[in-house]
């Protein structure tokens, strides 16, 4: 399980690659993506690649374009697995809420049935 760090990069390169097994990004992208980006910056960004490839999450080459450094990454199975979790768990948040939200309502007009079954 990756840590927050490396989960927030993990989902700016998720969503970069936009529905792709692989992307060509440069690391102010992935930064420009991140909410935290500029708290862990360019050091902390390589640390956390390195980490989520000895992880098995993506392979990664580093190159140069322009004279700027590229990263050339491509999401193993398990990274992609860990964008449909977080989908899943997003919809599974929704549902709780939903599900909260009629209860609450079905509370509400159970006690006035009961409120108006009594005054009588």
């Amino acid at each position: 399980m990756p840590t927050r760090r490396e989960s927030e990069i993990l989902t700016a390169v998720y969503e970069l690659c936009d529905g792709t097994s692989s992307c060509l990004v440069s690391p102010s992208e992935i930064l420009a993506v991140t909410t935290r980006g500029k708290k862990f910056g360019y050091s902390g960004l390589d640390d956390a690649l390195n980490s989520l490839k000895s992880s098995g999450y993506l392979d990664i080459y580093i190159s140069e374009r322009k004279g700027e450094r590229t990263y050339a990454i491509t999401l193993r199975e398990c990274a992609l697995a860990f964008g449909r979790e977080r989908r899943g768990r997003r919809l599974e948040f929704v549902r709780k809420i939903a599900l909260a939200f009629v209860g609450a309502a079905a509370t509400f007009v159970f006690g006035l049935i009961l409120k108006a079954i009594f005054r009588q």
